[in-house]
């Protein structure tokens, strides 16, 4: 297979780019409340359902026009990555933005990951899935999975024959598997039938070198030892995400934790049974960025996340990254290459995200900025720093 074009796999995600996710994007975000005055209007489905059509429409085409352009696919390409990880909805998959991202990806010698971020009903709740909801409904409605199916047949379909530009789809990302076997049941059948959808797409029993990259749905990888293996499969890729952000504990760590941490997931990540990649990451500590945590709730850091115990003011650890302190900057540099160093134990990584408007510890584009991400990726400042 091709998908590994170099032994570093270095990768960025664009964000909220055909899913509209509000921490990532204040802009869309205030118009939450700003056009409506209406705080029930929390996520891309919220912000279509209460409001005028023609205004909800003209926003997000705005967004959708100028968020990523293609200066950005030439940054990044600029920054030595090679692969573009797009995240979209499935009311969104057909619009044209899609389309001109792969073409400015190619244009550039990028390879691009599609990657289906919400399906119908909701896989996880989450506001990044499109509709934010207490408990996932994607997993308990047949016809919201074979909505889904379709989906990924009509992906597959555009870019069959495309795995010189796109070699990789994703067909789900994030699914709640923490819920238990009500979401893994049908969540591993619909893992089976992408593999169909995905390396079949051409009707017939012709195969195409596209590769199926399966978020791990929360679940440790050893339970996926053995799943959609060679001999009997072909072209699979494991997706897991890591972040240190999103308990109490993990925002509890001091700096030297956050590091320790990331540098003893090598021996996890090296003995896998699949292609594997690290498929979302940040060098972000604390959950102070705004909306993080969805729009209205607060921060664990600071206590205001509700349950949750102070730490510490938000004040210096989120922003704009001409505020951060000399030291702030020295530690996200120790973190992202110790996580860089681990994660490239694997096949791969992706940081998210490219770019954000209020949170620049989680931008790339701002880390190569101001100086906590260097301008070549393998040109590390600390390279024993995992011993």
């Amino acid at each position: 297979m091709h998908l590994v074009h170099t032994a570093l796999l270095a990768l960025a995600a664009l964000p909220a780019a055909l899913s509209f996710t509000p921490w990532i994007s204040l802009r869309v975000g205030e118009v939450y409340s700003t056009t409506t005055g209406n705080d029930a209007i929390v996520d891309e489905w919220t912000f279509g359902q209460y409001q005028d059509y023609d205004t909800a429409l003209g926003v997000l085409q705005n967004h959708w026009n100028t968020w990523i352009t293609e200066s950005d696919i030439a940054a990044i390409a600029a920054a030595g990555l090679n692969h573009i990880r797009i995240p979209i909805g499935y009311w969104a998959f057909e619009l044209p933005y899609l389309q001109s991202a792969v073409e400015w990806a190619s244009n550039y010698g990028l390879y691009v990951i599609v990657d289906l971020h919400g399906a119908p009903g909701s896989q996880n709740g989450y506001d990044n899935s499109g509709h934010r909801m207490p408990y996932p409904t994607w997993q308990s409605n047949q016809t919201n999975i074979q909505r889904t199916d379709d989906v990924i047949k009509t992906i597959a379909s555009m870019f069959a024959g495309q795995e010189n530009v796109v070699p990789v789809i994703a067909p789900l990302n994030e699914p709640a598997g923490y819920i238990g076997s009500s979401m893994m049941d049908p969540l591993q059948q619909y893992y089976l039938d992408s593999y169909g959808n995905i390396r079949y797409p051409y009707g017939t029993s012709q195969q195409s070198n596209t590769v199926e990259m399966i978020h791990d749905a929360f679940q440790p990888l050893s339970y996926w030892n053995g799943w959609e293996t060679p001999p009997n499969f072909q072209g699979v890729m494991m997706d897991t995400h890591i972040y240190q952000v999103f308990s109490d504990a993990d925002v509890a760590m001091t700096e030297q934790q956050h590091i320790s941490a990331a540098c003893q997931m090598q021996s996890t990540l090296s003995n896998f049974d699949l292609w594997l990649a690290v498929g979302e990451w940040s060098p972000a500590i604390t959950d102070c960025a705004t909306y993080l945590n969805g729009r209205g709730v607060g921060a664990r850091y600071d206590g205001t996340y509700p349950g949750s115990t102070y730490i510490g003011s938000c004040s210096g650890w989120t922003g704009s990254g001409s505020t951060f302190s000399t030291a702030y900057k020295t530690f996200l540099r120790q973190f992202w290459e110790a996580q860089v160093i681990s994660y490239e134990t694997a096949d791969g990584w992706l940081m998210w995200t490219w770019k954000t408007e209020s949170a620049d510890e989680w931008s790339y584009q701002a880390g190569l900025t101001y100086g906590w991400i260097p301008q070549n990726p393998t040109n590390l400042e600390y390279p024993t720093i995992c011993g």
